[in-house]
């Protein structure tokens, strides 16, 4: 079923333009979306010359101008619900905050057209979707690797997805994410920078070029050091994003020579020391996965204002190979 709202224009409406007008007297839609349907010829004028269609969102309105506009429902999207459990977080009627596990990924693409986090919300949001960009789907304003375990936000509709999108483009999003490298970074905390673009042999690799790409930065700090057999094996460390880059962390962390234990694009050419035996080496080279989890995600509400910070707790397979290692005793 559509929806239409009729405006009238008055004398302090005057001179204002149409997009602008329908954004102040229809908060729930974003701009975009409301130019998009101006666009579309959905938006009608009716004055003392008659009634007429609108394609243009910068047109001035003028006292007594009647603007009726015709919102349709939004579509129904390409992927399919799914019936997949989720461990949400928060949820309201504006955002949905998951903790996704590591091995799903979140929108569907060729090769993953099923079993993806945007499939199981689908299912789990039904009818409290009301689009983003006039299609019954959820807003993703970020991603996280597959592999890569930890919070993801998500919008309900325009006007959510719009002011999240806004605080993760000015960088005002705080994401800090727990990981576990190989080896022990020196110096223990630090600063990584520089610009992160597609590697110029390896499509499916991402690495850090002077001036190249987009320019990315991530703090990183040493939260305990580990050994086997008197050797440096591994770090538990932060890391707090500056910028949010495709594997970004992960690239960063291999700059400097310490890859992520367990990454598989990264981290297959550093080699365990030869006395390093028994269930330690085995619990490190049967990781299957990057050792990294989104674990904090702070933000304001987009519809609110309010200030919202979740902590989201280490998996277990980070915890249990955290335990099969030995801290490191200055």
């Amino acid at each position: 079923m559509t929806d239409t709202h009729i405006i009238t224009v008055t004398d302090e409406m005057a001179g204002v333009r149409l997009d602008k007008l329908l954004t102040q007297e229809i908060p729930d839609m974003s701009r975009s979306r409301l130019k998009n349907l101006i666009n579309e010829e959905a938006v009608t004028l009716t004055n003392s010359s008659g009634a007429r269609t609108i394609p243009t969102p910068s047109r001035t309105v003028k006292p007594g101008d009647s603007i009726k506009i015709t919102i349709p429902d939004a579509a129904e999207p390409d992927p399919i619900a799914e019936n997949i459990p989720l461990d949400v977080v928060f949820e309201d009627e504006h955002i949905i905050l998951v903790n996704k596990p590591a091995g799903m990924v979140v929108h569907p693409a060729p090769g993953s057209p099923t079993g993806t986090l945007v499939n199981a919300l689908l299912y789990h949001c039904g009818d409290s979707l009301s689009g983003i960009g006039g299609v019954k789907r959820p807003g993703i304003v970020h991603r996280i690797d597959k592999d890569t375990s930890g919070i993801i936000i998500m919008a309900k509709h325009d006007k959510a997805h719009v002011g999240l999108s806004e605080q993760f483009a000015d960088h005002s999003i705080e994401r800090l994410y727990t990981a576990i490298c190989k080896g022990h970074p020196n110096p223990s905390n630090g600063r990584i920078e520089g610009h992160i673009a597609r590697h110029s042999t390896d499509r499916k690799k991402m690495a850090v070029y002077d001036g190249h790409g987009k320019w990315a930065a991530t703090h990183y700090r040493t939260i305990k050091h580990y050994q086997a057999s008197g050797k440096p094996i591994a770090s538990l460390i932060e890391c707090k994003l500056e910028t949010g880059r495709t594997h970004q962390v992960r690239v960063h962390m291999n700059h400097i020579g310490h890859a992520l234990i367990g990454d598989p694009v990264y981290g297959r050419t550093a080699k365990l020391s030869g006395s390093i035996a028994g269930p330690v080496r085995a619990a490190v080279q049967s990781f299957n996965r990057q050792a990294l989890h989104a674990r904090t995600l702070g933000f304001i509400h987009p519809i609110s204002g309010k200030a919202f910070k979740f902590e989201s707790e280490l998996p277990y397979d980070m915890k249990g190979l955290l335990e099969t290692l030995t801290p490191y005793q200055a």
